[in-house]
């Protein structure tokens, strides 16, 4: 497994500030203009010619421009990869003679336009050519980063101090020599060995929202921190500042922490499995209010499956089709079932929380319901959705008739 983690480097005195944000500043301008060079090319190498770094006019060394440009042959192959999967699939439909998905796929294909990567985000990334990291050292610092071979004779040494998620780190496993560095902090990788997956443990449904992180089949429910904040309320907060303001930028490391912090909180020493809901393009094709935009799901599961594989926890992607409207005591589904964030069955009459409920449907074994079966809609009127192997709750002699 593959780690990292953010380390500031406030430490640092002005002069060595101010010649690393000069290095980033150029390094910025060399990607960019790589990417202005290689975006009209039908085939992107991954280690750049002389052909294009004889045109680069720079202060950086030879080592630090190949670098900048296989940085930016890696920003315009990954911005490129979604459109060439959308084409090799379009390509098998038309060879299998399923030619209504490929006409349909290929409107898709048309519609979207890759635009010119953007990078106002985008941090040089320096491998072990050009980093020595300190860590045993006598001085009041933890460790130094040392960064050479950038040009015009600059050799920069940079102080930090470790933070307890880097001593974590480092006790699991072994830092790499790479970093990626931006003028506030510094990130670095460790190489932690794979886990042996668990043979013995329970299965646990994990159900996550807007209110709630992670509603979990064993009872467990992410809560407030101790200044009283939910992801809710952090979100509303959010929806108030202005993107790209200093205030937008704490309240999206307030949200971040949330999330981390919550999700640390679940104890899987019992598990061997966790159950998610396999969600995708949530927002897509539909308006959404600004506050419902900065919920970012792709981050709790990330964090989710960042953890289980620490554990050795196998996780499982479940349809979420009909788990939030079906009772996990009776198995009756029916869409008036739920409300929000209540449920309550109107067959049995239990009462639940929604998001609770959904947790423990996901963490069941249920019958795989066929896209057939979800277009004739029947969880208007409802029905019984039963486990594998489970006899019908209807039996079949009064279906007759």
């Amino acid at each position: 497994m593959i780690r990292s983690t953010q380390t500031t480097l406030k430490f640092s005195n002005k002069q060595k500030r101010l010649q690393l944000n000069e290095f980033i500043r150029e390094y910025k301008t060399v990607t960019s203009t790589f990417i202005d060079m290689l975006w009209e090319e039908t085939k992107i190498p991954k280690l750049i010619t002389k052909e294009f770094t004889s045109k680069i006019n720079t202060w950086l060394s030879a080592r630090a421009i190949q670098c900048a440009g296989k940085q930016a042959s890696g920003i315009i192959r990954g911005t490129r990869k979604k459109q060439k999967q959308r084409q090799f699939m379009i390509d098998q439909f038309n060879e299998l003679g399923m030619f209504k998905k490929a006409r349909r796929l290929q409107r898709i294909y048309n519609e979207k336009k890759v635009s010119k990567p953007d990078l106002k985000h985008v941090n040089p990334e320096l491998d072990s050519r050009f980093i020595k990291i300190d860590l045993e050292n006598d001085t009041s610092f933890d460790g130094w980063v040392t960064i050479s071979s950038i040009g015009n004779k600059q050799k920069l040494i940079l102080p930090f101090k470790k933070s307890w998620h880097f001593n974590e780190m480092l006790s699991q496993g072994t830092i790499k020599g790479g970093i990626r560095i931006n003028k506030k902090d510094v990130t670095f990788t460790f190489e932690i060995e794979d886990v042996e997956k668990k043979e013995i443990g329970n299965i646990l449904g994990i159900d996550i929202g807007k209110v709630n992180v992670i509603s979990c089949s064993n009872n467990h429910i992410s809560k407030p921190n101790n200044d009283r904040h939910d992801l809710n309320s952090i979100l509303k907060i959010m929806s108030k500042k202005k993107k790209g303001s200093k205030g937008f930028k704490r309240c999206e490391d307030h949200r971040t922490n949330y999330i981390n912090w919550s999700i640390n909180q679940l104890n899987l020493v019992n598990t061997k499995q966790v159950n998610l809901e396999n969600i995708k393009y949530l927002r897509k094709g539909k308006r959404n209010s600004r506050m419902l935009s900065h919920w970012t799901y792709t981050n709790i599961f990330d964090k989710l499956i960042s953890k289980c594989e620490e554990q050795g926890v196998l996780v499982k992607r479940i349809s979420p089709t009909y788990t939030s409207q079906r009772c996990s005591k009776c198995g009756w589904v029916r869409k008036s079932n739920r409300k929000q964030k209540e449920f309550k069955c109107d067959k049995c009459f239990f009462e639940c929380d929604a998001d609770l409920n959904a947790s423990v449907n996901l963490s069941l074994n249920l019958r795989a319901i066929s896209k057939k079966k979800r277009l004739l809609q029947k969880n208007r009127t409802g029905f019984y959705w039963n486990e594998v192997g489970q006899e019908p709750i209807v039996p079949v002699a009064l279906k007759t008739g």
